[in-house]
């Protein structure tokens, strides 16, 4: 139990800020691109209370967290939170603006595990070795590229979804579109068969060589 409280202790801030500015990032881009949606709701704010979803944000992590603890390993971070009103059509293009406005929520995660890794550069370049900030700062890291790969994911409703709709022509766009509905089974039975790793592997490399370029 001891374990558990600290890992929520070192996972609790940078879990709040990653949820926080995604969600706040895809509304500020949509305002940028015509759509005020999720500006009039109150959602354009790094207040995280405005994005925790009680059972996405809270419940399952910890849960997730509880078991890979017991089963002594790291384990796979799962969980998401409110996702901001964003009306498409309301954007000046929608079709080219979905892709900026979808890409948004992974590029502030990756720009996050940047600043994480300059705060972890910046312990170790000045010895200040305090456990604590470094293991929140490795944290930070792995929850933003996480949550940045896993986003990527090109599954409709994921952001890497509305990206490849926005990228595909029109009738295919449409067609693939249609799996919207499903797209959380899909990725739920993706976890439960222990599949959902394989998918991540390319975009959690791809941010990891970003990382290590500011380390």
């Amino acid at each position: 139990m001891e374990g558990l409280i600290q890992a929520i202790t070192v996972y609790a801030i940078p879990v709040l800020f990653a949820i926080t500015l995604h969600e706040a990032a895809h509304g500020y881009v949509a305002r940028i691109f015509g759509d005020q949606t999720a500006f009039v709701a109150g959602r354009i704010t790094l207040n995280p209370l405005k994005h925790i979803d009680p059972v996405g944000t809270i419940i399952v992590p910890i849960a997730i967290l509880l078991v890979s603890k017991l089963a002594g390993g790291g384990g796979f971070l799962f969980g998401w939170a409110k996702p901001v009103p964003v009306s498409f059509g309301n954007l000046r293009h929608p079709k080219r603006d979905m892709i900026w406005v979808a890409a948004a929520g992974p590029g502030a995660n990756l720009f996050m595990a940047i600043a994480w890794a300059l705060f972890l550069k910046i312990q170790l370049v000045f010895s200040l070795n305090e456990t604590f900030f470094v293991e929140m700062a490795k944290a930070g890291i792995f929850v933003n590229i996480g949550l940045m790969a896993l986003n990527l994911l090109p599954v409709p409703p994921l952001d890497g979804g509305r990206i490849a709709v926005g990228l595909l022509p029109h009738r295919l766009a449409w067609q693939f579109s249609r799996i919207e509905p499903y797209g959380l089974f899909i990725i739920l039975i993706l976890l439960a068969t222990n599949t959902l790793g394989f998918f991540l592997v390319p975009f959690y490399r791809l941010g990891l060589a970003v990382v290590e370029l500011f380390i």
